[in-house]
């Protein structure tokens, strides 16, 4: 099939999630015989930290205005099987129309999909009120289907609240080709690192689980990789700061790590079953997790075997003072776990079931609309 999608960015993994998603996710979909067109608009902040100028298996559309990229996209969609628009996508709402309405003129129509990559985020800003400029204002019931990167409860309120039909998980994962164990760098040495955007919402927790224990540990070494954090932040001697990681030096990060933190944000871990990527892509270097606590976390990975979990500072030392014998059982199950579960090229088949699903079920409803319109047009049967 071929998938045209309107996002918010591939060729970037500065200050967002998305890029490194998608760069398994496409390049795993394309193997299996798909063709891929992205479309990106150009920005800035992304044009300045761009690690990724092409898709090794795809078309990257990159375009300055909407009124530019309109005559190729519109082409692209003509033949296209899929259509899909993504949370934060700039031109969400202008995407949204012209694949739904792509949709309903076509005579050979592209499937109509929506993927919230942010979901706890969308429901929580429709929930206040605000309004939301990647969502048509009309919700998502237009689509033949949403995908969602977050589970559990978030699927029933995409429904009840932004009225989408057809609701499909789509987590994160991770491309083993280029997440697996390496030698540690020096440079990344630590006894525990964290990599992550700076955020509001995760810096309690992050105090909590990384801050505080780097005090009470003077003599172990603590290492941030990440962008936007202000000269505010709580440092202490023994934390050193990488700022910005591209993808390609994730692996020797998290292999240099006696320990990597996860810090989920507030928003995803209270609605719970919405794991990061990046515990899939420490798992997969080999590299023991530890995280705090969200509801669901026991359907990706289970605390104590294959995840460390830590509720305060107490809990993070402990983590950290396990015997190398513990840590090494634990980042040995978690890879495996990975492996078998979590890989791009099994969200890739998902998307694939999902995306065939939802087809065959608008076959369903066409064929459904036809008949009842042929039986109410027959003349009446005289008994």
């Amino acid at each position: 099939m071929k998938l045209v999608i309107f996002g918010l960015t591939v060729s970037s993994s500065w200050g967002n999630g998305h890029a490194t998603l998608w760069r398994g996710l496409l390049k795993a979909f394309a193997q299996r015989g798909h063709d891929i067109v992205f479309f990106e608009r150009d920005v800035p902040y992304y044009a300045a930290h761009r690690d990724l100028t092409q898709l090794l298996m795809g078309e990257l559309c990159l375009y300055g205005s909407w009124g530019d990229l309109l005559p190729i996209a519109r082409r692209h969609l003509a033949d296209a099987d899929v259509g899909v628009v993504t949370s934060y996508c700039p031109d969400g709402r202008a995407a949204s129309e012209l694949v739904l309405d792509s949709s309903a003129a076509l005579s050979s129509a592209p499937l109509s999909v929506f993927y919230d990559l942010d979901t706890p985020v969308t429901l929580s800003r429709v929930l206040a009120g605000e309004s939301v400029s990647y969502l048509p204002p009309q919700g998502l019931g237009d689509f033949d289907l949403v995908l969602s990167y977050t589970g559990g409860d978030a699927l029933t309120q995409l429904q009840t609240r932004l009225g989408a039909r057809r609701v499909a998980p789509l987590f994160g994962s991770v491309d083993p080709a280029v997440h697996y164990p390496l030698p540690p760098v020096e440079e990344y040495r630590s006894s525990l690192s964290y990599l992550g955007t700076y955020a509001d919402d995760r810096q309690r927790t992050l105090e909590s689980l990384f801050v505080s224990p780097a005090r009470l540990l003077p003599n172990r070494r603590f290492l941030i990789g990440g962008a936007q954090y202000p000269a505010s932040f709580p440092w202490t001697d023994n934390i050193h700061f990488k700022r910005h990681l591209p993808p390609v030096e994730h692996a020797s990060f998290y292999c240099s790590s006696r320990i990597t933190l996860n810090v989920t944000r507030r928003a995803m871990a209270e609605m719970g079953y919405c794991p990061s990527g990046r515990l899939f892509e420490a798992a997969a270097c080999g590299t023991p997790i530890l995280s705090d606590p969200w509801e669901g976390l026991d359907e990706f990975f289970t605390p104590g075997s294959e995840i460390l979990v830590a509720r305060d500072t107490n809990e993070a030392i402990g983590a950290i003072e396990l015997s190398d014998g513990e840590l090494a059982a634990i980042a040995s199950a978690a890879r495996e776990r990975t492996l078998a579960e979590h890989t791009a090229d099994r969200r890739a088949a998902q998307l694939e079931d999902a995306l065939n699903g939802a087809y065959r079920a608008e076959q369903k409803a066409e064929q459904s609309a036809e008949h009842r319109a042929e039986y109410q047009t027959r003349a009446p049967v005289e008994i």
